[in-house]
């Protein structure tokens, strides 16, 4: 599994317009029903409470929120670079700026995990957070998180 496989192009976005955690999770599941056909009241619904089990920022500028949803076939993922960071309460306390919100069939425990896996693995990367942290378009976005994947790979 590498990062293309769950992120499509549009996925990735520069977000400037976002003012909160609860605005970040709205446009988060707007999103992934724009790119994916996801419908946005389940998106949002499970994202709010996989939150309230336990926060997803795991720190350094970083949220990986997920949710599973029944309606949906595979794991698919967005990408949000924030213009300016938002308090996630992550465990660090530090704001977020760098999200990436995973949606997965709740059929499909083992992809999740593995989806999971992948993103945090390519999200530590000081490199990484580095150069998305350097770029704004949609486009560099992307083809910085799949590149680092397919490195990271061979």
């Amino acid at each position: 599994m590498t990062v293309s496989d769950i992120l499509r192009p549009d996925g990735a976005r520069l977000v400037a317009n976002v003012s909160s955690k609860k605005r970040l999770m709205q446009a988060l599941a707007d999103i992934a029903a724009e790119v994916y056909g996801i419908d946005a009241a389940a998106a949002l619904d499970a994202l709010q409470e996989r939150e309230r089990l336990g926060h997803t920022g795991v720190g350094r500028g970083v949220a990986l929120p997920h949710a599973r949803l029944p309606d949906i076939e595979q794991v698919c993922g967005v990408f949000l670079r924030l213009e300016r960071p938002v308090e996630f309460e992550a465990i660090d306390r530090q704001p977020v700026d760098l999200v990436f919100a995973l949606f997965a069939p709740e059929h499909r425990g083992v992809a999740h995990l593995k989806a999971l896996a992948l993103v945090a693995r390519t999200m530590r990367d000081r490199t990484m957070r580095a150069k998305l942290r350097g770029n704004s378009d949609s486009a560099t976005l992307y083809a910085i998180l799949t590149e680092h994947a397919a490195s990271e790979a061979a």
